[in-house]
């Protein structure tokens, strides 16, 4: 039987129902200084180190202990004072009861609600992300402390957002391997504190690796085997290199990240959560992981039961566990590795590296360390969530993520004295909980887009439709009288969970059922200009609103959390001037024609058609492309210093490849800098904030990328004042590409710089030394 997180949590339905909502004190998980029989044992003095601590602990457990720890419902070990612990807890955007550690009630009704990942990612604010993981932490250790949540979070979610019909791209943060990989370390860094030896929650990021297909034409994430279909081989090193593992490795290495999650699927044949290459071999040893390893739920019993990928039970939690996993969401480990051990295939000392693994990060956390209020962050309590300031950090991180995409005229800001009477239309125009996308909790409250709306003008209120799906026209007619009545119309239209979420990917870019025929009717019929409002995660084809004169301005909402109305009207009408630039590509309707979703290659396949993924290798039409964002006044770049040659020093001889590129393990690294300032002037009618994206374009070549994302940075700029901005590009990380073995490379030559319409060409030149001794 599959028990995958829906059935895992039907499954403990019980558990919620019978437990009170009262709201007590969270009891001292293990080493209790009123227990003298506990309290005085290696484990629990806090003077000695923590993997000696660690070592002491695993010394007194037995076998049938150490395997009850290796569940997300971990035992209780009564004769060492050791509490149950239950390990899933999510905090995607804000702390979420998806997981059953956590449980809103009492004095902890709800949590702040930020927008979902994909709208915040567009803000391209690395700051802002880090500062909404330190609020998101707060509120969760104020949980914890009030016994209704735990410690360890599984997010975020930083899978590539590959394919425009994923139902799970708004979890992630785009499509670009850098900006995914900025904002995992980011966010983790506001999640789990700058302590490395302390927690201040676990973050995790998922799901490792080439993940994401959820059901898409008959073919579900339990079944799937990524590979390169096309050309029936596998997926090839190159595209996990550089780009399916670089939000990880960054995850890992910049985030210092408590523990990483292996996915359902199977890579080039082999379940996630059972290949030594991905777990032991890469996230353990080459990217350094000070953590544990976790499946998705319930991957090990996937790979069993649905997978046939071993012929036993026995064999499925020995492969798992040698190779590197730590903590099975699911019973599978508790119910099988015990038998794995009486049958030969798995030894104690196995289990020992796993569980060693997960008391660390509990160590790490805190939950030894006796009484909870004596602790750095056991001040916290019902009082420090939802409090005025996290609200406010929502509603700007919404003003930040949303994205102006077309504004004729232009049409916004809309004035409170000429649209003194607006038309709010569409069957998104009262979104509470659609705003907040999915792995979302309670919230702390909702202001819906009518009610933004409603702050600044009256309003006349249609949703045209019944719901997203859009099936018949019956309250066409009333909104379209809507309209002509106002002096401005706001339609809000665009998907919500039920049309992409988790196991649910789409079929089409368009907008469901009959969504455009509305808009183009309400568009006809208004006397005032028009303003299309779009909620969703991933890409939508609005081609026709594009074109269509009528539809004066267009904007992209995405899932902006609680505060999302309050900051869709404050955009509107210009009290927040729109900075967000689209993390993804909007693709036409026609890119689907020949792309079947289980097509895992990111180059283009010319032989068959099948185009590129994602903007750095997809060069046909689109609807908006990548990074595309419009504000209210207008901002110019110019290149004021920048190198015109920079040396590579290469390790010996080998270093070179016929003089194209320098092997990036060959060069020496350390400082090797790009410095760039640009002058960012306002010359425009109104203070606003400029999102700098900089882009680099290799030499061509058969490994490059069209371009690639190497920095970014927001920069306040007042009307008429122009600003200095530096960006440091690290060489080997941003510059290099990767060839078709999978090796990173320095291509030698010339490098474009591309700012906005500014552009500099860096030469970047090897020099061999001899052997470099670094």
């Amino acid at each position: 039987m599959i028990l995958h997180k829906m059935a895992f949590l039907a499954a403990i339905l019980f558990f919620f129902v019978s437990s009170s909502i009262h709201v007590h004190s969270r009891e001292t998980f293990a080493c209790d200084t009123k227990d003298a029989a506990t309290a005085t044992l290696r484990f629990c003095q806090q003077s000695v180190p923590i993997p000696e601590r660690v070592k002491d602990l695993i010394g007194r457990l037995t076998l049938a202990e150490k395997v009850s720890l290796l569940g997300n419902t971990a035992a209780a070990i009564p004769r060492l004072g050791i509490k149950g612990y239950e390990w899933w807890s999510e905090a995607l955007h804000g702390v979420s009861n998806v997981g059953p550690g956590t449980k809103f009630g009492g004095t902890f009704p709800a949590a702040t609600s930020f927008p979902q990942v994909i709208t915040t990612a567009a803000s391209f604010n690395a700051s802002l992300w880090e500062s909404i993981g330190r609020v998101v932490s707060n509120e969760a250790r104020a949980m914890y402390n009030g016994g209704v949540g735990g410690l360890t979070y599984w997010s975020p979610n930083v899978n590539i957002l590959r394919d425009p019909r994923w139902g799970r791209g708004q979890e992630t943060p785009g499509e670009d391997p850098v900006l995914a990989g900025k904002y995992a370390a980011s966010y983790v860094r506001g999640l789990q504190g700058n302590d490395r030896s302390r927690l201040k929650v676990a973050a995790c990021c998922k799901h490792f690796t080439a993940y994401d297909l959820d059901n898409w034409n008959g073919v579900d994430r339990f079944h799937f085997n990524a590979k390169n279909f096309a050309r029936d081989c596998q997926v090839s090193k190159q595209d996990i290199e550089d780009t399916f593992d670089v939000p990880f490795r960054m995850c890992v290495k910049e985030g210092n990240v408590a523990s990483i999650m292996c996915s359902y699927n199977q890579v080039n044949g082999v379940p996630t959560c059972a290949d030594p290459n991905l777990l032991k071999k890469t996230i353990r040893n080459q990217w350094g992981l000070n953590g544990y390893i976790v499946s998705d739920c319930d991957s090990v019993g996937v790979l069993y039961d649905t997978q046939h990928y071993t012929g036993t039970p026995e064999e499925a939690a020995a492969k798992s566990i040698k190779a590197g996993l730590d903590l099975d969401c699911g019973p599978f480990l508790g119910a099988h590795t015990i038998d794995a051990v009486n049958k030969n295939l798995l030894r104690e000392s196995d289990i020992d590296n796993a569980v060693i693994n997960t008391l660390t990060v509990q160590m790490r956390l805190g939950m030894f360390d006796g009484d909870i209020a004596t602790q750095p962050y056991g001040h916290l309590g019902s009082a420090h969530v939802c409090t005025p300031v996290h609200k406010g950090l929502a509603l700007e991180a919404a003003h930040q993520g949303i994205v102006l995409l077309k504004n004729l005229g232009p049409s916004l800001p809309l004035s409170r004295h000429r649209h003194r009477t607006v038309a709010v239309i569409g069957p998104n125009s009262d979104a509470t909980v659609t705003m907040i996308g999915n792995y979302a909790g309670i919230a702390c409250g909702y202001t819906s887009p009518v009610q933004g709306i409603a702050g600044y003008a009256r309003t006349v209120h249609n949703k045209g439709c019944a719901d997203v799906h859009c099936m018949d026209d019956r309250l066409f007619d009333s909104a379209a009288d809507a309209a002509r009545g106002s002096d401005a119309t706001v339609l809000l239209m665009g998907l919500d969970q039920s049309i992409e979420a988790e196991f649910k990917d789409r079929n089409s870019l368009l907008l469901p059922g009959k969504q455009q025929e509305l808009i183009s009717r309400v568009a006809r019929a208004s006397k005032g200009p028009v303003i299309l409002v779009l909620m969703s995660g991933g890409p939508i084809d609005v081609s026709f609103a594009e074109k269509d004169p009528k539809i004066s301005a267009i904007v992209w909402a995405g899932y902006p959390g609680q505060e999302g109305g309050r900051a869709i009207g404050d955009i509107l009408f210009g009290a927040a001037n729109p900075g967000g630039k689209l993390p993804m590509t909007w693709y036409p309707q026609e890119y689907l024609t020949n792309l079947p979703m289980t097509e895992m290659s990111m180059r283009a396949i010319r032989s068959k058609r099948i185009p590129g993924r994602t903007y750095r290798f997809y060069d046909g039409p689109v609807v908006y492309p990548f990074g595309h964002g419009l504000s209210y006044t207008r901002f110019t770049h110019s290149i004021a210093d920048a190198p015109k040659v920079i040396p590579i020093a290469v390790r010996g001889r080998n270093g070179t490849v016929s003089g194209k590129s320098v092997r990036v393990t060959h060069a020496r690294c350390n400082r090797l800098s790009l410095g760039v300032h640009v002058d960012i002037k306002n010359v425009g009618s109104r203070d606003g904030t400029h999102t700098m994206l900089v882009f680099s374009a290799p030499p061509s070549g058969e490994w490059a990328p069209r371009k690639q994302l190497v920095a970014f940075t927001r920069v306040h700029v007042a009307t008429g004042e122009s600003k200095r901005v530096q960006v440091n590009i690290h060489v080997c990380k941003y510059l290099s590409v990767v060839d078709r073995a999978g090796i990173r490379r320095i291509p030698i030559g010339d490098h474009g710089i591309h700012i906005g319409d500014e552009s500099h060409t860096v030469s970047l030149q090897a020099s061999t030394l001899g052997v470099i001794k670094s």
